[in-house]
């Protein structure tokens, strides 16, 4: 088993969920919520807590797998912080790196999800994971990863080059799944590139860092920057390669999507969990697929994070 550091954010996910009164409505070409007005009451039918976080996510997937997971984020000492570090205990996840801020509450997310539908709306105060400036890379001299798997660091791409650069320095690989604030600096997220080893995106953001309108297209001209390159397009599947194969996949299954929240974090931590156990990077995008399902099909990020012991079933994918 790796040893696998996820730096990113952690946050509290609180899920207002209805029926009825949040069904997607559209008015002069644009989709809103149903039945909520300004100065209105709208009765919600069930509320649910949980944690999310692309650092939080991606770690509970390796420690399930049977990793040793450490997250690395920000959180602060209010109820929002507790639920976080009592969720990384009871899954094993080493927490001893977690930074608590003074004057920062910790993030939290507001899910307004629709059960008819499955769409949702995300409201989300980010709180301590705003930044990521206070980390020190020396922390991974202690730790050793094997892997330093990153999600967004809300554009700090200062940050983001001291963790490179010092992963590169001690003989720890790199998986990036970059986000929209980094995605917009495309030409220094680009030459940053040259520290990764697997990187992670869906279709649209392939197409903010190159040219490109189809995966193919897309897959080719990142696989000039980085060796292994997954880029996931919805329902369409995706295409993954690694210098040596390439294959192009669908989906696992086709199963009804309670909530598409952490499917991103499900796809990119599970083929990372899955291929550093010793699987096949044919069998590890098959896993990946089937994790990001499993998420969807329950409500939160991480309830339906599988283990790597599922028997999985055969699914679309080809080698090209």
């Amino acid at each position: 088993m790796a040893r696998i550091v996820s730096l990113g954010a952690a946050l509290q996910d609180v899920y207002l969920i209805d029926h009825d009164d949040l069904t997607p409505i559209t008015i002069s070409g644009s989709t809103v919520l149903g039945k909520v007005t300004v100065g209105s009451k709208v009765d919600i039918d069930k509320i649910s807590y949980n944690v999310g976080g692309g650092g939080v996510n991606s770690a509970i997937t390796f420690a399930r797998h049977g990793h040793e997971a450490i997250f690395l984020g920000n959180i602060s000492r209010d109820p929002a912080g507790s639920l976080i570090i009592k969720t990384l205990d009871r899954e094993g996840v080493d927490n001893s790196y977690v930074n608590f801020l003074e004057r920062k509450a910790t993030g939290v997310s507001i899910i307004l999800l629709d059960t008819k539908t499955g769409e949702r709306t995300i409201l989300t105060h980010r709180g301590a994971s705003e930044q990521f400036g206070n980390f020190s890379e020396d922390n991974l001299d202690l730790i050793q990863p094997d892997w330093l798997y990153v999600t967004t660091l809300r554009g700090d791409l200062d940050t983001l080059t001291r963790f490179f650069k010092k992963a590169q320095s001690i003989g720890t690989k790199i998986m990036f799944n970059p986000g929209v604030k980094e995605l917009e600096q495309p030409e220094k997220i680009l030459k940053l590139l040259k520290y990764v080893d697997i990187l992670n995106v869906n279709k649209l953001e392939a197409a903010r860092l190159v040219p490109g309108t189809v995966l193919v297209e897309l897959f080719y001209h990142l696989n000039g920057y980085v060796r292994t390159v997954l880029i996931t397009d919805g329902a369409m599947g995706g295409i993954a390669g690694n210098g040596e194969e390439v294959f192009r996949f669908g989906i696992y299954e086709d199963t009804k999507v309670k909530d598409s929240t952490g499917a991103g974090d499900a796809f990119g931590s599970g083929f990372l969990a899955h291929i550093t156990t010793g699987h096949s990077f044919k069998q590890s995008l098959i896993f990946a697929s089937a994790n990001s399902t499993s998420v969807v099909s329950k409500i939160g990020a991480s309830k339906g994070i599988l283990t790597g012991t599922e028997d999985l079933h055969p699914m679309p994918i080809q080698k090209i």
